[in-house]
């Protein structure tokens, strides 16, 4: 029996860029053993997605690399994972991530080109890599590419979310008592992002929900945080618009009203990655990152973007943000409502 290790370790989004190449290693074969090794934060994404035969979820962040703990919990992880006969299969790129390759101690262990590679020195720890994969590509794409070696070559992106009955009650139940009724057009502002390079001020989404709220008498505007510090953002915006905000959700409470949602605006960050993957109608604000290597993908979202001299500097932080400051709040809610329009 085939046995695979996949190492995605984090962010939220970009374990969901890396669900169509476990999908298509699931397709092409049905029989093997799939271990996903990722950090704790992760797990409830992953345990949406049937046909994973092992989650390892860990957390050591927090954890001083000088300390007892930390040890202990490296090798209880190493024990869970270590297979000679495994194939490990690492899409995340970083030193951290192709160590537990090699501690893996599996036999063949697949990795990125040099080239490909956010730290070079990853490469020391695979025993096979492609050729260097054209970045101006998908991200999942690139994610795709890397199962070549092992005779996949796979285009289509497929997303095997489950979300349970029980969430989709829980989420209704919620909507009720926000005020939302089945004749309101639910759109969903996330106002969070893990940089500060790609967060919307409050004064941008309050204008954009006000734009929207003008033009249809239909929309039920909401707000999705997950920080403290995006709770502050919503709250400001809550109480200059008629949008509501939801309490502090779960990762998978936040799937589901995403997978409710009429339109979802978002920065580039999981909130944005999730509408895509389940194939919500998105308008995605894009500062620093690349819309073409991380941004919507499907035939029908839309993008707020402007190109300028230092585009996909890909930094969390800059004292100007002048990309960012072009993304006006008039042209997102235009596209918003083409969106909307578009998919009624």
């Amino acid at each position: 029996m085939e046995k695979f290790l996949i190492v995605r370790l984090s962010s939220l989004g970009d374990i969901i860029h890396t669900l169509p190449a476990y999908q298509a290693l699931r397709k092409n074969f049905p029989e093997a053993k799939i271990t996903w090794l990722v950090e704790e934060k992760g797990r409830q994404i992953l345990d949406l997605v049937p046909g994973i035969d092992h989650v390892v979820a860990f957390q050591l962040k927090g954890k001083s690399p000088f300390s007892i703990q930390f040890w202990k919990e490296v090798r209880k992880l190493l024990k869970r994972i270590k297979d000679r006969e495994q194939t490990a299969v690492d899409f995340q790129g970083l030193v951290k991530s192709g160590l537990l390759c090699f501690l893996s101690r599996a036999k063949k262990r697949i990795g990125f080109n040099r080239e490909n590679l956010r730290e070079k020195t990853a490469s020391w720890f695979y025993t096979e890599t492609p050729e260097k994969i054209d970045e101006s590509s998908h991200v999942i794409s690139k994610n795709l590419k890397l199962l070549d070696l092992l005779g996949i070559h796979e285009e289509i992106y497929v997303f095997p979310f489950v979300i349970p009955v029980e969430l989709q009650d829980r989420i209704n139940i919620l909507l009720t008592g926000l005020g939302y009724s089945k004749n309101k057009k639910t759109v969903l502002f996330n106002v969070g992002a893990a940089w500060e390079t790609k967060l919307w001020p409050a004064d941008k989404w309050t204008e954009l929900i006000d734009r929207l709220l003008k033009a249809r008498e239909d929309i039920f505007p909401i707000l999705l945080w997950g920080t403290e510090r995006e709770k502050k953002i919503a709250d400001e915006v809550r109480m200059r618009t008629e949008a509501v905000s939801v309490p502090l959700l779960s990762i998978q409470e936040a799937i589901t009203l995403i997978n409710q949602a009429d339109l979802v605006v978002s920065g580039d960050t999981f909130a944005l990655q999730a509408a895509c993957a389940l194939s919500r109608p998105v308008v995605g604000i894009f500062g620093p990152t690349n819309p073409k290597r991380n941004g919507p993908f499907n035939t029908w979202d839309k993008v707020v973007f402007h190109e300028i001299e230092c585009s996909y500097c890909y930094k969390r932080t800059c004292s100007k943000l002048l990309c960012l400051e072009k993304t006006t709040p008039e042209e997102t809610a235009f596209l918003s409502l083409q969106a909307i329009e578009e998919n009624e």
